[in-house]
């Protein structure tokens, strides 16, 4: 199991209240056969003073940073895999952290199934001092995507990663980020994954986050579901799957012309 080598990716844009948090997490794991590679995407806070505190991580200044969160997002991680070399790949945005397992419990995961390329973990969701811990989630309504855990939940093994990163990093629909274009892809083109039911991310939600704009069933909710539909259509047709409008793209098309 220890041949197996972690990278663990940490993307960051003016998060400097939330990295000691997340490095310590890693740096607490009780698998230590890893390394990290942090990329930090021109903060203009002391988020680069603050990493510089640790030992032993690779730091990747960007200098020229666009000015879309979820394109910039998919570019921090090329670049920091670029760097890497270990054996299974792990994504984390700087304001979350692992359970001090949850490496360890990837790895041995993996490990005991050779034919897996990706893993899901469940995350436990922080906000301010509350947690919850998020089961896996059934929907009612069949759809063109189940339940995806967020970013920092996903893991995928090495010889894997440029295959789908090159094929979800395009920039159209900014409102779509790379967990969910990933979990697109591993539903419709791979089948070697699955969602292990155990919480082993911490992920931080505030009014600040990227998805705290997106409040449930809000007008900028729909207008991101529906981006999410004209995602899958463009995703199938790029890649010569069939596809066919169902139900909720209807409904959700309906609303969101409704709400504008």
């Amino acid at each position: 199991m220890n041949s197996l080598k972690a990278s663990i990716l940490v993307a960051n844009f003016n998060n400097q209240n939330f990295i000691h948090e997340c490095i310590n997490s890693i740096k607490k794991q009780s698998y230590k056969n890893l390394e990290i590679i942090f990329y930090d995407d021109c903060s203009n806070d002391d988020s680069l003073s603050e990493i510089k505190k640790y030992d032993n991580i690779k730091i990747i200044s960007n200098k020229n940073r666009g000015d879309i969160g979820s394109f910039n997002q998919i570019n921090a991680y090329q670049k920091a895999f670029n760097e890497s070399n270990g054996d299974i790949i792990f994504f984390l945005d700087s304001d979350d952290y692992f359970h001090e397992n949850k490496i360890e419990t990837i790895i041995n995961t993996f490990a005991n199934n050779e034919k897996l390329i990706a893993i899901y973990d469940l995350p436990i969701i922080k906000k301010n001092s509350n947690y919850q811990l998020v089961k896996n989630k059934k929907k009612i309504i069949n759809n063109f995507w189940p339940y995806f855990p967020p970013q920092s939940c996903i893991s995928i093994k090495r010889s894997h990663v440029t295959s789908i990163l090159s094929k979800i990093n395009f920039n159209l629909f900014p409102d779509i980020w790379m967990d969910f274009r990933i979990g697109i892809l591993l539903c419709n083109l791979e089948n070697n994954f699955f969602i292990l039911n155990k919480n082993l991310t911490y992920y931080r939600i505030s009014e600040n986050s990227a998805s705290g704009k997106f409040k449930y069933l809000s007008r900028l909710w729909w207008k991101r579901r529906m981006q999410a539909h004209e995602y899958v259509k463009y995703f199938f047709k790029k890649n010569n799957l069939i596809y066919s409008k169902n139900f909720d793209y209807f409904l959700t098309y309906i609303i969101s012309k409704l709400i504008v």
